[in-house]
């Protein structure tokens, strides 16, 4: 496969996907902008290094493994500064008991750190399995079982035993 391509396929993979991505991201920022920020530095970095991915089928998993590095690096730069925009803002205003958010559980994960916020993201945000959590972090299963349950059970100390996924 030539390299025009592979650039082809990774960018239509992309474009198909680009909602998941975001997602990812604004999980990590909780803001539109940043979140496309994010995201757009991810599709530059897996353009340019397009010749690594040398197994198409790992495609998903490589450009996952992308947008998590990217956010956690935007974090890190930023210094979890965040920024409330209008969709946090919503989540604010009064709603039924059955639209609330869980902003304890939210805020939670939020103080995780990166190692295990990501893997909390990817389990129960984005629905990976296992296996493929640890291809995208590039650890064992083993540790990510291990890093979840951990995760898990700082996340019941913090928001309380009433706490369950």
């Amino acid at each position: 496969m030539t390299k025009e391509e592979k650039f082809e396929l990774v960018e239509n993979f992309i474009v198909e996907n680009q909602e998941a991505y975001y997602r990812l991201a604004y999980s990590y920022v909780r803001n539109k902008e940043n979140a496309l920020d994010i995201v757009q530095d991810a599709i530059l970095k897996a353009l340019h290094s397009i010749d690594r991915l040398k197994e198409l089928s790992y495609l998903k998993t490589w450009f996952y493994r992308i947008v998590v590095n990217t956010s956690i690096d935007y974090i890190r730069k930023h210094q979890r500064v965040s920024i409330m925009d209008g969709d946090i803002l919503a989540l604010h205003l009064p709603k039924s008991e059955d639209e609330m958010t869980d902003f304890d559980l939210l805020e939670a994960i939020d103080q995780l750190p990166p190692k295990y916020k990501t893997i909390i993201i990817l389990r129960f945000f984005e629905e990976l399995k296992i296996d493929e959590i640890a291809e995208i972090t590039g650890d064992n299963a083993n540790t990510i079982k291990t890093r979840l349950y951990t995760a898990l059970k700082k996340l019941r100390l913090e928001i309380g035993e009433e706490f369950s996924i």
